[in-house]
């Protein structure tokens, strides 16, 4: 770090789909579509921590302070957490996922800042303090989980607060027909209107599919995906703050349709699905079209790889 070039860290950490229906808090997906971030060292007394951004999504709700920005707010935590003083930074983020939208903003930030909060240090972190550091952020282990691992993740978290994730490969011929209306839903406001208790036959009815939708995966048994993504315990409960949600949930299923999920709390939605794509989106978006709140459609592989990280 003695060179005359300002030393920076890079990484890109994926976006994420949970829940899949019924797996509630436990099953988490990493997506095709990414936030990257470089911080360079700031070694002048002008320097400033600050954070600019750019994108295709969303970038403008990105605040700039270090207050605010949750970036730095993960990178200081992992530095709390660990006992250690972090540097003068300047962030250049560039965001391509939607923010508030349902597809692991935050749990993205949250990974990045975490992982970046450790390299501006030269510290390695293990997976594990990772895991557990975003699952202390962000309140839940699914999102984060996928970020960190990419693929599919099932997750728990123990009661000494540790969580463990268990990474499966994904299978290629499963894309996801993302649909976002143009509605921001913050996670605390769709959990908030979650029942405090659900009936036994409701979490038993969850238990037995989520269950389900893993082995249906191992044994390539697709055709069962559409009975494993039903849910009693919180898409219902999240239909009066996502006008148009009802309607998606309740369409038929279609040749080429796996099976059609909220994702995590919302407002996107999405499908599992091995052909006819554009017709699937089509179908998905004009229930929110009838609500004028102009939904965009994206075709997206799931992410095989989580976090990356790279010194400049």
């Amino acid at each position: 770090m003695t060179t005359g070039h300002p030393v920076s860290f890079e990484v890109r950490v994926p976006a994420s789909t949970a829940n899949m229906g019924a797996g509630f808090d436990c099953l988490g997906l990493a997506l095709e579509m990414y936030l990257g971030v470089r911080a360079t060292l700031l070694s002048g007394p002008e320097g400033r921590t600050l954070a600019r951004s750019r994108g295709v999504r969303g970038t403008s709700d990105l605040p700039k302070s270090p207050e605010e920005n949750l970036i730095f707010r993960a990178m200081r935590h992992a530095a709390e957490r660990e006992g250690f003083e972090l540097p003068r930074v300047r962030l250049a983020v560039r965001n391509e996922i939607p923010v508030a939208g349902g597809l692991g903003s935050s749990a993205a930030a949250t990974v990045a800042g975490i992982a970046l909060g450790f390299a501006v240090t030269n510290r390695s972190i293990p997976k594990e303090t990772a895991l557990r550091y975003a699952t202390e952020m962000e309140g839940h282990p699914d999102n984060v989980a996928a970020a960190l691992l990419g693929g599919l993740v099932v997750t728990f978290t123990r009661s000494d607060g540790s969580v463990a994730a268990v990474r499966k490969d994904w299978p290629k011929v499963i894309r996801l027909v993302v649909v976002t209306p143009n509605v921001k839903l913050e996670t605390k406001r769709s959990r908030a209107v979650l029942p405090a208790t659900v009936p036994r036959a409701d979490a038993v009815f969850n238990l037995q599919r989520s269950a389900l939708f893993v082995a249906a995966l191992e044994d390539r048994r697709y055709d069962l995906l559409w009975d494993a993504m039903q849910d009693r315990i919180h898409q219902s409960a999240r239909q009066p703050l996502i006008p148009g949600l009802g309607e998606v949930l309740a369409l038929p299923r279609t040749p080429g349709v796996l099976g059609i999920a909220l994702s995590g709390a919302g407002p996107s939605v999405v499908a599992l699905a091995t052909g006819r794509y554009d017709e699937i989106g089509k179908a998905m978006a004009r229930c929110f079209e009838k609500h004028n709140l102009a939904p965009t459609i994206q075709v997206l592989e799931a992410a095989q790889e989580g976090l990356a990280s790279t010194q400049k």
